[in-house]
């Protein structure tokens, strides 16, 4: 039986599902310390987030060490390891091709940082107060 041409609905699902699983097999790698580096075992890291390419042969993952301390440190750590975590993502979710990981640190969190700090200034505060008061 042929297969149902897919969608680019059911491919950004796939993607989703498999980023989710990459993510999962990196964090338990990560919390379980089964990488032996010092760095890695000094520090708390986590994995944010995982973008797979269409083809899931390339996956980024996104990762903020706790407090967002030594973050150059633990990503060359991380990409001193790179290796290691591509066999064993390869090896626990046994797709057709395994993914080259490339580790990024998350942004995500200071943009955020930066929002709310706006957000909080009076000028803005005032500005906001009015327009509810206008509702």
């Amino acid at each position: 039986m042929a297969r149902a041409p897919a969608t680019p609905e059911t491919r950004s699902v796939r993607l989703l599902k498999v980023g989710e699983q990459v993510r999962h097999v990196i964090s338990d790698l990560l919390t379980r310390q089964m990488v032996h580096d010092e760095v890695l075992t000094a520090h708390s890291v986590s994995v944010t987030e995982v973008r797979m390419s269409p083809d899931l042969r390339h996956a980024v993952v996104f990762v903020k060490p706790m407090l967002g301390a030594d973050e150059e440190l633990v990503l060359k750590a991380l990409r001193t390891h790179t290796a290691f975590f591509q066999k064993e993502v390869a090896g626990k979710l046994r797709l057709k091709y395994a993914a080259k990981i490339r580790f990024q640190g998350d942004e995500s969190f200071d943009v955020a940082s930066k929002i709310d700090a706006l957000l909080a200034d009076p000028k803005v505060k005032r500005d906001l107060g009015e327009d509810k008061a206008g509702d």
